[in-house]
């Protein structure tokens, strides 16, 4: 097998032109995906089913398809993650639950058959908080963090995220619902975008709070996100060059000054403004009306959809479920009607508001996450001063497309910087998240 341990970390891209070039084949880096996934498992726990056969027979034929000339696009022969609440056919699905026997799809989820068309190879199923909802179940474990195992890699699409961080493979794929894409990006030092609500489509993937939930990619670039994203949606997704000259960036006055941010969080985001505002962006605060409200009324939402999805599970096997999870649920069936019909009002009140702050700003932008990667995942509330959830509710709630992209490192641990951009303009905000990933030239890997 050709020595491929020096791209463990390349981008889709150069993986691209190996494979065009000769100088790799799909199967070498399948080969050495799997072989850094032994390795690192150990340490992170972020794949429950990896797919070793299937993904070096997926990589033999994508290799014999581009030496008859067949080529499927930047995503051929390129190894991709799935969260395991996602369907792959003839591979079970867990849930990374004990509440309900894995099942076995007899069909891919939309997004997958979407993939495997582009050529994509599915290496394995990742590690997820238990139905994407609650903490880590105590019999599975949480995802540990490349950059420190010590600490969690975030829920719930945490086995995603730290496989991109790590260098098992270039792409994954998470869900979405209040920040689970891009919160474990924010942890792990990668790119998380939660994409406009519909764009991508959830047919096959387990629900948590249907109007809430969204699937999108984990990268360890923008770039590759865009990448990942056109072929989950199954539609271009062109990333134009964007400069940052000019680029208009309001950052979210509420956040910023939210007592559940840290300090070196908030020196982070203090020095991002001023590195964007050197380079020709405009930077300046503004305020979203509502913006205190979102974190409750998507708790007022969120609770009583997952309870009702849970409905009949919940009573077959009810000590199944992690005891939190349980909690949460039994939470959500006593949330009064009168409170969600408020909540699915804030929602449109805060679109709106939402919408209206792009004649003014290109960009909106926020931390991330309050803090760097804790010890364990905390547990969800509705404070609107949830400092996990200090600013990736409200995209949930508006279904505004949401980046995470890099900005730093405290201590060690990275610290994510989030951008909304304009209801079904994607292609618009990953270009504008580009030219910030340029200036902020983040480029840590995590030691392992």
């Amino acid at each position: 097998m050709t020595d491929v341990s020096h791209i463990a970390f390349a981008s889709v891209r150069d993986l691209g032109a190996a494979y065009r070039s000769g100088r790799l084949g799909p199967v070498d880096v399948v080969t050495a995906s799997l072989a850094r996934l032994d390795l690192l498992e150990p340490k992170l726990n972020a794949f429950l089913e990896p797919m070793r056969e299937e993904a070096l027979r997926a990589a033999d034929e994508a290799m014999r398809a581009l030496q008859a000339g067949e080529d499927r696009g930047p995503l051929h022969g390129i190894p991709v993650a799935i969260k395991d609440i996602i369907d792959v056919a003839g591979v079970p699905t867990t849930y990374a639950t004990r509440a309900v026997a894995p099942v076995m799809p007899e069909r891919d989820a939309e997004l997958v058959r979407n993939l495997r068309a582009a050529g994509a190879i599915i290496l394995g199923k990742t590690n997820l908080l238990e139905f994407a909802y609650g903490i880590a179940h105590p019999e599975i474990g949480q995802t540990n963090n490349p950059f420190d195992p010590g600490r969690t890699s975030g829920g719930s699409s945490g086995g995603s995220a730290a496989a991109v961080a790590a260098g098992i493979v270039p792409l994954a794929v998470g869900t979405d619902t209040g920040g689970s894409i891009r919160i474990p990006a924010s942890y792990c030092g990668i790119v998380g975008l939660k994409p406009t609500y519909g764009l991508v489509s959830t047919d096959g993937v387990f629900p948590l709070s249907w109007s809430l939930d969204h699937a999108g990619p984990l990268a360890r670039s923008v770039e590759d996100a865009a990448l990942l994203l056109a072929g989950m949606a199954g539609r271009p997704m062109p990333l134009a060059r964007r400069e940052i000259g000019g680029l208009r960036i309001g950052f979210v006055g509420a956040h910023l000054d939210s007592a559940a941010l840290t300090l070196p969080v908030r020196a982070l985001m203090q020095e991002a403004m001023v590195k964007l505002s050197a380079a020709g962006a405009a930077v300046g605060r503004i305020e979203i009306a509502g913006s205190r409200d979102a974190n409750p009324g998507l708790h007022g939402v969120l609770l009583p959809e997952a309870s009702l999805v849970h409905e009949t599970l919940a009573g077959v096997r009810p000590e199944g479920y992690a005891a939190r999870t349980r909690g949460q649920l039994a939470a959500g069936r006593n949330v009064p009607a009168i409170e969600y019909l408020r909540a699915q009002r804030l929602r449109e009140r805060l679109r709106s508001a939402v919408e209206a702050l792009f004649a003014e700003v290109d960009a909106i932008a926020s931390p991330a996450v309050g803090f760097v990667a804790p010890h364990e995942d905390p547990v969800i509330t509705g404070d609107e001063e949830d400092g996990e959830m200090i600013s990736s509710g409200l995209a949930n709630m508006t279904g505004h497309p949401a980046i995470s992209i890099p900005c730093g490192l405290s201590e060690g641990l990275p610290v994510g910087l989030q951008l909304v951009g304009p209801m079904n303009r994607d292609a618009d905000l990953l270009s504008m998240a580009a030219a910030i990933e340029r200036v902020l030239a983040f480029g840590a890997r995590p030691s392992l």
